[in-house]
């Protein structure tokens, strides 16, 4: 059974066709980078996914369920700005605050839910920050954050929104490392990136978007030029195509 299925999924955003056609299928551990140029969709598939965005047509499937009744199964990591970092929280609680879903509004948190922000914390190595406010964290220790806050869902799927977006290298590695071990116990992991080299290096598929699916497969399999140039509309030649070794 697929952790996520998309099928025939079209959305429309202010009466313009944002997304049509589309058909994904991830795998319990895949590590599908979703790749394309600037105002591609690939957002919006991932907030179609978590129910942000209604689509106009088409199936989202998480194991097999209808998406909206398992959300729960779903763990999200946005693009740092999206999250009120002013807000008068320590680490912890901002982890916590990803289990909501599951302890329900205005219930109080339990063991079990304490032992998975622990567990989410130590897997981002975070745990000595755990009590600090988080409005004084750095830019890559927030990321480590926003990343721990979905995994405390312990979630089959992970959606990741740009993790990388202004990162230092070594907290770029970190989080690598991380969601490539993810994939490998099991966990089917979405990312979105501008990354290409390194989604080339680290992903176990590519899903190249364009408002419609261009191709998808393993890199090694995508180095045919004609698909990236349709994918980010560049032209033969592009020193794209010769940095990702598809010229």
């Amino acid at each position: 059974m697929t952790a996520l299925t998309v099928r025939d999924l079209h959305v429309r955003l202010g009466g313009r066709l944002v997304l049509h056609d589309v058909d994904l299928d991830i795998s319990p551990g895949d590590f599908v980078g979703l790749v394309g140029p600037n105002g591609a969709g690939k957002t919006t598939l991932l907030r179609s996914v978590l129910g942000l965005v209604r689509p106009s047509g088409g199936t989202i499937l998480a194991g097999g369920e209808p998406v909206a009744k398992v959300r729960d199964k779903v763990g999200y990591v946005p693009q740092r700005h999206e999250f009120a970092w002013d807000f008068p929280i320590s680490v912890e609680d901002a982890v916590l605050s990803g289990r909501v879903r599951r302890i329900g509004w205005l219930r109080r948190a339990g063991v079990p839910d304490y032992r998975a922000v622990k567990q989410a914390l130590e897997r981002v190595g975070m745990t000595p920050l755990r009590r600090r406010p988080v409005g004084q964290l750095s830019g890559g220790q927030r990321q480590r954050v926003l990343v721990a806050r979905a995994l405390a869902l312990n979630p089959s799927v992970l959606l990741l929104d740009e993790p990388f977006t202004g990162l230092d290298v070594p907290t770029q590695e970190l989080l690598t490392d991380l969601f490539a071990e993810l994939s490998r116990e099991g966990q089917a992991v979405l990312m979105t990136t501008h990354d290409l080299a390194a989604a080339m290096h680290t992903c176990t598929r590519l899903c190249l978007i364009n408002r419609t699916v261009i191709a998808e497969g393993p890199p090694d399999r995508l180095r045919d030029a004609e698909v990236w140039r349709a994918a980010f509309g560049i032209r033969p030649g592009s020193p794209l195509l010769a940095a990702l070794g598809v010229a």
